[in-house]
């Protein structure tokens, strides 16, 4: 039996399992009739909190607002069912102890008692059934959290307790531009051939022959020579050709830049938004539109 507990430290207090993960928040506390001490305490689990059950405190241990069972989350909502507000019988415990392979039975310890902590004013009565009798307590003492809504803001069942309101979310698109290669450009140069045709004027030399009589304005030169002799004259003739000779000139220069060009796209992206609905079974006031 976990003798270091009291009450009013477990109420309210965060229940973890062997794994680490969250169980539930202590709701009630059951006392040992005869020690009076914490015995037994029932977490709500499941969906919005719709599951109770009960777990020992033989081997939990404390610390802080935290409460360490040797058991994991599947093991505690698995245990047997437990009404709420119903007296712990000693068939009950037997059940438990059975479940959790904890030692210790009915026999050795009598019915539990049930306290919840829940109300800002405290009542005791005493109920008697068959042969074991059970004290009921409720209240909260100073500096106590209550787990069990009393009749103010309410109780997070869903989760940690937080405060009397519900936060509402929704996602925002935010849309800007980023960078990326698109494409690349080069100026590459490269080398063809064409055939240029010029008519260019050309000379050459030929042979002409003229045959003169002798005259007295030609005979000096004609008797100057032998008067009878072999001989020979020679006359070079020319003639002119087409040449050509190339040469490298520039013509222009060839520039590759960037330009922005402006224009729109689309973005398409799911975004999400929290609704809050109100459920309740009991009258309330005109609020309007419950839906936001």
């Amino acid at each position: 039996m976990a003798r270091d507990f009291t009450p009013e430290s477990l109420v309210g207090a965060t229940v973890t399992g062997t794994d680490g993960d969250r169980i539930g928040k202590v709701d009630e506390v059951f006392l040992d009739n005869r020690s009076g001490q914490p015995e037994w305490v029932s977490v709500k689990t499941g969906l919005f909190g719709s599951n109770v059950s009960l777990l020992p405190l033989a081997q939990a241990s404390l610390a802080g607002d935290t409460v360490t069972v040797p058991f994991d989350k599947a093991t505690v909502k698995d245990a047997p069912h437990h009404d709420p507000g119903r007296e712990l019988s000693a068939a009950d415990e037997d059940d438990l102890y059975r479940y959790y392979g904890v030692s210790g039975t009915s026999s050795e310890t009598s019915t539990g008692t049930r306290v919840d902590l829940a109300d800002d004013s405290a009542t005791t009565g005493t109920t008697t059934t068959g042969t074991t009798t059970t004290t009921t307590t409720t209240g909260t003492p100073t500096g106590t959290t209550s787990a069990t809504t009393g009749g103010g803001a309410g109780h997070d069942t869903s989760g940690p307790d937080t405060d009397d309101a519900m936060t509402r979310s929704k996602e925002e698109l935010h849309v800007g531009t980023a960078s990326r290669i698109a494409g690349r450009a080069r100026l590459r140069k490269h080398i063809t051939s064409e055939t240029v045709s010029r008519e260019v004027p050309v000379t050459h030399e030929e042979v002409t022959l003229t045959r003169e009589p002798i005259t007295e304005a030609n005979r000096d030169a004609a008797l100057s020579g032998g008067d009878l002799t072999e001989e020979e004259h020679e006359v070079v003739l020319t003639e002119e050709h087409a040449v050509a000779a190339k040469e490298t000139v520039p013509v222009e220069r060839v520039q590759v830049g960037k330009k922005v060009v402006e224009g729109t796209e689309t973005v398409h992206a799911q975004v999400h938004e929290e609704h809050i609905d109100l459920d309740s079974d009991a009258p309330a006031a005109d609020l309007g539109d419950q839906r936001r």
